[in-house]
């Protein structure tokens, strides 16, 4: 299973506001999550069903749906009806265990196999929202091959602020080692899509950038957002800029260069370059290509 185009922005819609779907698609976002949980109401969760449904194959839309937890009127009703062709994958909420994957993942099965939906396309990002979850990062993103993304759930005043304890600040110290280990214990499960979770403060477009930067720093790839205004500035964060992009486009000749000559070793601009710095290298050129950057 590998992700769905390029994923640096996925911008959350109420799945009951087919209004908003059908705007979504001009801001920019790299993928849409309609949403079926908690930003709908549960009187109107069958009539959102019907529309997410109705939304999968929205012109130029990468679409992924944020089902219910298990439970009546919850996941099992949720993939039972929006398994259809379209659905590139489903945001999980509320995860403690693999187990909860695993069920996940079998319903995914049944549904693909009975709605003609290629098996095991639709792929699964696990939202990690309390301490337990926290814990068994790395169990449950081994959990299955649909898995693209593990979430660290570290809004202010969110379920992880809530069980945690911690007091969200801008600085984000109190959220560094969760965001640090749902990262490691995903690449140490070869999950390749790390998304940051949301920023909420949705006014402060300088506090976003900063965020995301952060997690760019840390190694994210992107990052949920929850408004449209958020879409650009996310996508500019994570994506090489020009100047990166000329940078290790000079590491890579210099290094050619040095095999040629029979060295595995450069120097550029006084650093030290070798096979690993090489790969990194052609690693931020492949993103900055599927970015449309320096092409």
């Amino acid at each position: 299973m590998t992700a769905p185009r390029l994923l640096r922005s996925v911008l959350y819609t109420p799945g009951h506001r087919g209004d908003l779907i059908a705007k979504a698609p001009r801001y920019g976002a790299d993928a849409l999550c309609l949403v079926l949980e908690d930003s709908v109401p549960d009187e109107l969760k069958p009539q959102a069903r019907e529309t997410v449904a109705a939304s999968l194959t929205v012109p130029g839309a990468v679409v992924f749906v944020k089902v219910n937890p298990p439970g009546p009127g919850g996941l099992e009703d949720d993939l039972a009806s929006i398994v259809r062709p379209g659905l590139a994958g489903i945001i999980l909420p509320k995860v403690l265990a693999p187990a909860d994957v695993h069920h996940a993942d079998a319903l995914l099965s049944a549904a693909e196999a009975e709605h003609g939906v290629e098996p095991g396309s639709v792929a699964i990002l696990v939202l990690i929202e309390t301490p337990l979850a926290g814990v068994r990062a790395f169990e449950i993103a081994s959990a299955s091959p649909r898995i693209v993304s593990l979430i660290p759930g570290a809004a202010a005043n969110g379920d992880m602020a809530r069980e945690l304890g911690f007091q969200w600040t801008p600085e984000g110290i109190e959220r560094l080692f969760l965001r640090s280990k749902v990262l490691m214990d995903q690449r140490a499960a070869e999950v390749p899509n790390p998304l940051d979770g949301i920023y909420g403060e949705v006014a402060d477009l300088e506090g976003l950038e900063v965020e995301a930067r952060h997690a760019r720093q840390l190694g994210y790839r992107g990052k949920l957002v929850v408004h449209p205004s958020h879409v650009a500035i996310v996508n500019r964060v994570f994506t090489p800029s020009e100047a990166e992009v000329r940078e290790h486009r000079r590491v890579l000749e210099a290094f050619d260069a040095a095999l040629a000559e029979g060295s595995a070793a450069a120097v550029v601009d006084g650093r030290f370059i070798d096979y690993a710095m090489a790969a990194t290298a052609r690693q931020v050129l492949e993103l900055a290509e599927r970015a449309g950057v320096g092409a």
